[in-house]
Formats: C-alpha cells, structure tokens, sequence
C-alpha cells in the first residue's frame, strides 16, 4: 500500500511538472501576442488577429490557441526551444499555437493516457510545423475572461489543463494570463 502510494504521489509531481511548463509556455505565447517593434513598417491588424481561440476544436474537446507577432530586438524561442528570426516568420510575423491531439505513435494494445499537447510554430522556410510537447493531457480549455475597465484593451485568458496518467489520477490546473502588446 505505501509502494503504491509513493508512486502515485510522484506520478502527481510528475504530470504537474508537465502542466507547469506547458502554462509556462503558453503564457509566455499570450503575453507576447500582438508584440510590434516601435518602428514597424507591418500594417497593424485587429487585436483578433494576433491571438485566437478555437473552442472544441481538438481531443476530446478541447481548445486551441494561436498566437502572432513580430520578432523582438532581443533573442527569443518558439515554444519547441527554436530560435525566432525571420525565416521562422510568415509576413513578418512569428506564429505559435497550441492543442491537444490523440496520442500519436502508440503501440497497438497499449492503454493511452489522454492525449498529446502540441506546439505548432514555423520552421525555417516559413511552413508550419507541429511538434508534441508532452503526453498526459485530457483536455486543454481556453476562456476569455472579460475585463470590466472600459479603458482596457488587453484580454485576460484563464487557460486549464486537466492532465492525466491513464489510470488513477486525473488533476485539474488553471492559470490566468494577461496579454501585454495588443495593439
């Protein structure tokens, strides 16, 4: 009995661990959507354009995530660890999304634990590409939180992950997240 609840206890540190690197990742993706250089030559766009959420549209229901916008002055990555340049761009703008998929690559018989959370960027012609970040995940959900100030002009998102072994433990996070460059 306590064999079986250590290891549960460190399959919990484990899937959070996950789940805490995706929100990381992601929050990071919200808080740069719409980022434009003070002297950009891009047409602005509607603050829509830079950050969508598509509700339902993966595994088991779940919400996608894409995020757009120009390249900083300093170094920064994509959400698989890429370097961001202006081959990674498409019209000048970066792009990365997130979803949940059904688990790729299992073998025939084997009990799948939820589905794949995917990180879609660009590669190096410009092309989209999907990349799994981590197994585990039941269902990724995006709400759109509505900001009372009528001044404002930043959206709040409050992002849940509902991760899972397969088995036994099934744990729900959320975290809320602001964006910071909408135009």
């Amino acid at each position: 009995f306590i064999m079986t609840k250590q290891i549960e206890t460190e399959k919990r540190q484990a899937l959070t661990a996950e789940a805490e690197r995706a929100f990381e990742l992601i929050g990071r993706a919200i808080r740069m959507a719409g980022y434009r250089k003070i002297n950009s030559t891009l047409q602005p766009k509607h603050a829509n354009q830079y950050i969508e959420v598509q509700k339902k549209s993966g595994y088991q229901g779940s919400d996608s995530l894409i995020v757009q916008h120009e390249l900083s002055t300093g170094v920064d990555f994509d959400c698989i660890g890429n370097e961001l340049n202006k081959e990674r761009t498409q019209n000048g703008l970066v792009r990365q999304g997130f979803r949940v998929d059904r688990q790729a690559s299992v073998a025939k018989g084997v009990k799948v634990n939820g589905g794949s959370l995917i990180c879609q960027s660009l590669d190096r012609q410009g092309r989209i590409q999907n990349k799994t970040l981590m197994n585990g995940v039941n269902s990724l959900l995006i709400e759109e939180l509505s900001v009372t100030e009528k001044s404002a002009i930043q959206k709040l998102f409050k992002v849940s992950l509902q991760m899972t072994d397969g088995a036994r433990l099934n744990i729900g996070l959320e975290r809320t997240f602001s964006t910071r460059n909408l135009p």
